[in-house]
């Protein structure tokens, strides 16, 4: 299996000077002792207006300057919404493209579309339509990242004329394109589409069987129709994390964030309701926490013996992966910037992580992958033949279109609806 680190940029109040400045500098560096130590990959949501819950609005910055600190790891949006209204298709490929060039070709290309009422609202997003204003951009970022020129297109939520949106991505024909899944649905639409799903439900590995034998069924089969211009096969999922020789101290280390973290993603998205800039999750949480523990008190020598998935020793970790590896896993992400944890207990988890616990999924992943891409080779080549791709415009179709100032002396009202004919001069 592969390796991944999340960002929410989770920041619970209360608030101080600064503290934003402290929480973007420590994932910073995060991310470049990650690379150093070999994990595989970086992932940085987009998210809007979830206060305590995600201060990340502009991933594609952060990913920028993880990249300048970083060689190996690869950068990936976890997800970027790509709904227009969010960021115009045109603006999001322009983005992944120059990020995948100013990383040297480590992007991976996550897509979303939100199910929070207070990004869907703040940008005017009907619930009812946002699926398909998804799969509507999507596709048409896919092309806009391959076709030269980009012909135009009109569709049911976006339009824009033949343009050559520049400059293109080092990765071809596109890098890597994923979906963010909850449940077995997104998972199926994933496989449907052919790309990769970044499972963001906290399944059961024995549960997660099913999820990726029902994944790769789908690739396998007719009804994997890619939407971009190559298939990313590929299934990862989350879990908790953090590490220590002493279970005890991993417990009370990660345990607490790692809740905050379910707590506050069920408030926002299921159970709770928000006054912008003032109400406290954290409050909350910590109040809902207190009477749990006061109606279900732990037996704390089982709490200390159990195993707690991501959250424990080293061999308790081993333990808990293996399972993923066995039900065919591809990566594996870990939540470990989630409420309180801190900044040193993270980077001594990722330590202890890479020199006691990762060497080992290590060593076979080399086999596994290269085994997995001949299994699938013959299926990828038969999706790609049933793909419907944009068709090209040809030299002669390809539009002039007059500069402003030409337009103005020649009395053109509106210069973009005065494409002069068809052909090159």
């Amino acid at each position: 299996m592969k390796f991944g680190i999340f960002y929410e940029h989770q920041l619970p109040r209360p608030w101080s000077d600064n503290i934003e400045l402290k929480l973007f500098q420590d994932a910073l560096e995060q991310v470049e002792l990650a690379d150093r130590i070999g994990i595989d990959y970086a992932w940085e949501v987009e998210h809007h207006f979830l206060e305590e819950y995600s201060h990340s609005s502009s991933p594609e910055i952060f990913l920028a300057a993880a990249s300048q600190r970083t060689k190996n790891i690869r950068l990936g949006h976890g997800i970027r919404q790509v709904i227009t209204n969010y960021n115009h298709p045109a603006r999001t490929a322009e983005c992944i493209a120059t990020l995948d060039l100013v990383s040297n070709g480590r992007v991976d290309f996550g897509t979303g579309e939100s199910s929070a009422i207070l990004e869907l609202g703040g940008f005017g997003i009907p619930v009812s339509s946002k699926r398909e204003q998804y799969l509507e951009a999507t596709e048409q970022i896919a092309n806009m990242l391959t076709m030269d020129p980009y012909p135009g297109f009109k569709g049911k939520y976006f339009e824009m004329p033949c343009r050559n949106i520049v400059p293109k991505p080092v990765q071809k024909p596109h890098p890597p394109i994923w979906v963010a899944c909850s449940s077995r649905e997104t998972i199926k639409l994933a496989a449907q589409l052919g790309i990769g799903a970044l499972t963001f439900a906290f399944v059961d590995p024995e549960e997660a069987r099913h999820w990726v034998d029902e994944y790769y069924n789908i690739i396998k089969s007719d009804e994997c129709v890619p939407i971009g211009h190559a298939v990313n096969a590929n299934i990862c999922m989350v879990t908790s994390f953090s590490v220590h020789h002493d279970r005890e101290v991993a417990i009370a280390r990660g345990l607490e964030g790692f809740e905050f973290f379910g707590f506050a993603l069920g408030s926002l998205y299921g159970f709770g309701e928000h006054k912008p800039g003032r109400t406290n999750l954290f409050e909350q949480f910590k109040s809902m926490r207190q009477k749990h523990l006061v109606d279900n008190p732990i037996d704390i020598t089982l709490a200390l013996t159990a195993e707690k998935g991501g959250i424990g020793t080293p061999q308790d970790m081993k333990t808990h992966l293996k399972k993923f590896e066995k039900v065919g896993v591809d990566q594996v992400t870990f939540i470990q910037q989630a409420g309180m944890n801190k900044h040193e207990h993270i980077c001594e988890s990722l330590e202890l992580f890479a020199s006691e616990v990762m060497p080992e999924f290590k060593e076979r992943e080399a086999a596994r992958e290269a085994a997995k891409e001949e299994e699938l080779a013959p299926y990828i080549e038969a999706a790609m033949k049933r793909k419907q791709y944009m068709q090209p415009l040809t030299d002669v179709e390809i539009p002039i279109f007059p500069a402003l100032g030409r337009s103005v002396v020649e009395g053109k009202a509106d210069p973009n609806k005065q494409a002069q004919g068809q052909g090159s001069q």
